[in-house]
């Protein structure tokens, strides 16, 4: 009786007893000047990014001190993290990181030549439950290239002077946050100038991707490309400005120059992308163009000026546009068989500069605020019609 009553209390004491602490997820740090053989300390921290990628866990955590990372190859991100806990990829707090891509074979492929879809990207990512942020992202063979990517959130990314597009997403990728994106200057000497965008989501499907606070300009061919994406995507309180200009004396030049093209293929499939709040401007061809995409794009409160051509290309769509802003493009609008009400076109037929409050872009294509927001302005707003076009 004595050994039951002994053992019993030792259970009871096992189990009031507090579990044992779980270890804290770690956090890897990167320096120019570490070392691979290093534990990734802040005192002792690893040289590269790709060997702190390997060494993650779900729940861990990267930080990349200031400076300049020339990368020999590219890094391969192809471990995912959990729901709830994310793999973390960040500048160390407030500290400049550039990840440089000049040395990269497929940086520098031929006229005609294709990139290897391993060697896609400074960053080639084919994972997902990552958040990467504050990285600036130059001279690659596509600066971050993500395929079969689900769960992600990309923030306050730099992805400029770049050998294809900036960002590329694509294949089966669904539920990513492209947030606070700065994508300019980006081109692709190999198909002069055909394919490098700004910002692609195309190629593939997956429901649930946003595109929010993103600025694209001057990529020689598209601001955002849709192209051959088969599912619906959100795009909000973003801008596409000078694209689809040669500004590198491309041979052959092949430019699209779109501010946002919102699909295309052949066929090109039905999809109802939804933009709501962004500008589009000066660019070389039209401001938001539905290039061929049959289904129902939702198009709410954006706004066109001085593109060369049209400020709205719907007419071989079914789309829906509410409330849009179109001034000084070559024509306001080619509706087809779309509908829409309260646009500019709708209530008078002439608009001109003087319409609006401000034509000064200084202040939306600035420094950006501390949070990594487009600081706001009057920038293309109408003096009457407070309903009309995009605030931002």
């Amino acid at each position: 009786m004595r050994s039951t009553i002994a053992l019993t209390t030792a259970a009871a004491l096992l189990a009031l007893a507090p579990a044992p602490a779980q270890a804290a997820d770690p956090t890897f740090v990167v320096a120019g000047t570490g070392s691979d053989s290093n534990p990734g300390t802040v005192e002792r921290p690893l040289k590269s990014i790709q060997k702190a990628v390997d060494l993650t866990t779900p729940g861990a955590t990267i930080l990349v001190r200031g400076g300049t990372y020339a990368v020999m190859t590219n890094i391969q991100i192809r471990k995912s993290g959990e729901p709830g806990r994310p793999i973390r990829l960040a500048n160390y707090p407030g500290e400049r990181v550039v990840v440089d891509g000049e040395a990269l074979p497929a940086s520098h492929t031929p006229v005609g030549g294709s990139i290897p879809r391993d060697e896609r990207g400074v960053f080639h990512q084919e994972a997902s439950w990552w958040h990467v942020s504050g990285l600036e992202i130059i001279r690659g063979p596509y600066a971050y290239y993500c395929a079969g990517c689900n769960d992600n959130v990309f923030e306050r990314l730099v992805t400029r002077d770049n050998y294809e597009s900036g960002f590329q997403l694509q294949g089966a990728s669904a539920n990513n946050l492209i947030l606070n994106l700065d994508s300019h200057g980006n081109r692709d000497p190999r198909k002069n100038g055909e394919s490098a965008d700004g910002l692609a989501i195309k190629e593939g499907s997956g429901t649930g991707n946003v595109v929010r606070g993103a600025r694209l300009w001057n990529n020689v061919d598209d601001g955002f490309d849709a192209w051959l994406f088969a599912s619906p995507i959100r795009i909000e309180n973003s801008i596409a400005h000078g694209n689809g200009y040669n500004r590198w004396n491309l041979p052959d030049f092949s430019g699209d120059g779109n501010g946002f093209k919102l699909g295309g293929g052949n066929p090109a499939p039905a999809v109802a992308h939804a933009l709501t709040n962004n500008m589009s401007f000066k660019n070389a061809a039209g401001g938001f163009v539905d290039n061929g995409n049959p289904g129902a794009t939702s198009l709410t409160r954006n706004t066109a000026w001085r593109n060369a051509k049209n400020g709205f290309t719907v007419d071989r769509s079914q789309s829906r546009l509410t409330a849009n802003l179109a001034v000084g493009n070559a024509k306001p609008v080619s509706l087809g068989s779309s509908t829409g009400s309260g646009n500019s076109w709708d209530i008078k037929s002439s608009w001109s500069d003087s319409d609006l409050a401000s034509t000064s872009a200084s202040t939306i294509t600035g420094s950006r605020d501390s949070a990594g927001n487009i600081r706001p302005s009057t920038f293309l707003q109408p003096r009457n019609h407070a309903q009309l076009g995009a605030r931002i």
